[in-house]
């Protein structure tokens, strides 16, 4: 086989280097301290100072390496940290200072010794000793450019965060920003808990599922796209605050806030309606963005938007006389008229749409768009919301809200449908509307209305998209920024 240059060099090394003993595959290196805690622990040390007493034992890749003559100089990198490493060939031996020459960018090594800072002020580990733990045999991406090309870095994330540290960064946010909601959620009383990933039905949402087959039981399963009829059921068995944070999947189309695979914060409270759960989103979104950014004060854009509450409440009715010109009643009696104010504002429609298609077109093309300050979206169309309660005003109406942020709705909310009726009449509309096409229909959960029979108490619900929370805190345009490994076609 006609091997590339820079493999036949590395496939050479690592020949050499078992004929002179040395296994470039170690098998631990215990003992070590994190290159932040050193640099940190000396970051006042002085200029040609060194640290008396010290001495540390250090891993990481090499991300740099320099020789003058008898000495070398090299960049470790510990996760995200980096600190200089000095070696020469009278605290080596010449052995060691050789081998020490021939390693590669990527490779990855132990080493000891004193701490001190060199006179151009750079904070170094002085190597007393040094040993080789992996050795690398793919070229790093090269130094001054790193990994530009957005689908290779998705596609190799593990190279990626090697070569972009800031990458690390923001998904190192995204962990600490899960365990702050966690944390937040539990200071006001809320239960975590797990529901099924496999489910019978698909339900909780409108979308389209992926299947799969059991073949033990010999049935279909569904990956859920929402665990909401199964937190529903835990409110029916006493459960009263409780929130799951897991995967949801949904078999849609990838954009850049769309992944098939997600992850979702989903929490019931009993005894509460959705303005309950509103002052929950407004107090707890700024809380989670102290903790993660260090201020409620966002960058957006060309914008600059204060997350603190409290957040204006708008219905859906005089947001679409605002931006669209048209009410709901206005759509719900000339469907035409709708498709007419979309097409004038270059919004697509189609032929079948009905009100509530129509309605949902317009929120997220001509709605959403202007709505840069966080806003409480409320009052939706029935049609929309198959598992919301009824509006105490308005029948045609349900008790929903959406938290929209930066253009974006980063949530959904309701208060709970509890009427077991009322809830088979519109899996009952559902179906139907499933029988004439619509492929993200809700299908009819026979045991879900059971559950409902036995009476759920009246509740408000949530869904934030972690995701997207996010995408918004860090001023991110892609998901695929945020998801360690995103969803790509096949390579070939």
């Amino acid at each position: 086989m006609d091997l590339p240059e820079w493999e036949r060099d590395r496939l050479a090394k690592v020949d050499r280097l078992r004929q002179e003993g040395v296994e470039p595959y170690a098998r631990s290196f215990e003992g070590r301290t994190p290159l932040g805690e050193i640099t940190e622990l000396y970051s006042t040390l002085e200029t040609g100072q060194k640290a008396e007493g010290s001495h540390y034992r250090v891993a990481g890749r090499v991300m740099g390496r320099r020789e003058h003559g008898k000495a070398a100089f090299l960049t470790l990198r510990d996760g995200w940290d980096d600190l200089q490493i000095y070696g020469t060939v009278d605290a080596l031996g010449e052995g060691s200072f050789a081998q020490l020459g021939s390693l590669d960018i990527g490779d990855i090594i132990g080493a000891e010794g004193h701490v001190f800072r060199t006179r151009r002020g750079e904070l170094t580990l002085f190597a007393d000793s040094w040993t080789l733990l992996t050795k690398a045999m793919r070229p790093l991406p090269e130094k001054f450019h790193g990994l530009q090309d957005r689908e290779t870095r998705y596609r190799q994330r593990y190279v990626d965060l090697v070569a972009n540290p800031d990458v690390a960064w923001q998904l190192r946010a995204r962990g600490k920003l899960v365990s702050s909601m966690r944390r937040y959620l539990e200071s006001q009383g809320f239960v975590e808990v797990e529901t099924p990933i496999l489910q019978p039905l698909p339900g909780g949402a409108l979308a389209r599922p992926f299947v799969t087959h059991h073949n033990a039981l010999d049935t279909d399963l569904y990956l859920r796209i929402a665990p909401e009829l199964y937190l529903k059921r835990l409110l029916v068995g006493g459960f009263d605050r409780i929130f799951e944070i897991g995967k949801n999947f949904r078999n849609e189309g990838i954009s850049p806030v769309h992944n098939p695979e997600f992850t979702m914060m989903e929490l019931y409270w009993a005894y509460v309606d959705y303005h309950a759960i509103m002052e929950l989103v407004e107090n707890m979104i700024p809380a989670l963005a102290k903790d993660v950014v260090g201020t409620t004060q966002i960058v957006i854009g060309e914008h600059s938007v204060d997350l603190a509450p409290p957040w204006p409440r708008r219905t859906i009715d005089s947001l679409l006389k605002e931006h669209v010109g048209l009410s709901l009643l206005e759509i719900r009696d000339d469907p035409q008229k709708g498709k007419q104010a979309l097409l004038d504002r270059h919004i697509e429609v189609e032929k079948r749409d009905t009100f509530a298609t129509l309605v949902d077109k317009a929120l997220k093309h001509a709605v959403w768009p202007k709505l840069i300050s966080p806003t409480f979206a409320i009052d939706y169309p029935l049609e929309l919301s198959p598992l919301a309660k009824s509006h105490r005003n308005d029948p045609r109406l349900v008790e929903r809200f959406q938290p929209i942020i930066g253009g974006r709705e980063c949530g959904n909310a309701f208060s709970e449908l509890n009427d077991p009726m009322d809830q088979r009449r519109r899996f009952e509309d559902q179906v139907k509307n499933k029988a004439a096409g619509d492929e993200e229909a809700h299908v009819l959960d026979e045991d879900f209305l059971r559950a409902l029979e036995y009476g759920m108490p009246p509740a408000g619900g949530l869904g934030i998209g972690i995701d997207r929370l996010v995408m918004l805190l860090l001023g991110v345009e892609s998901i695929r920024d945020v998801i360690l490994f995103p969803q790509l076609r096949p390579e070939h």
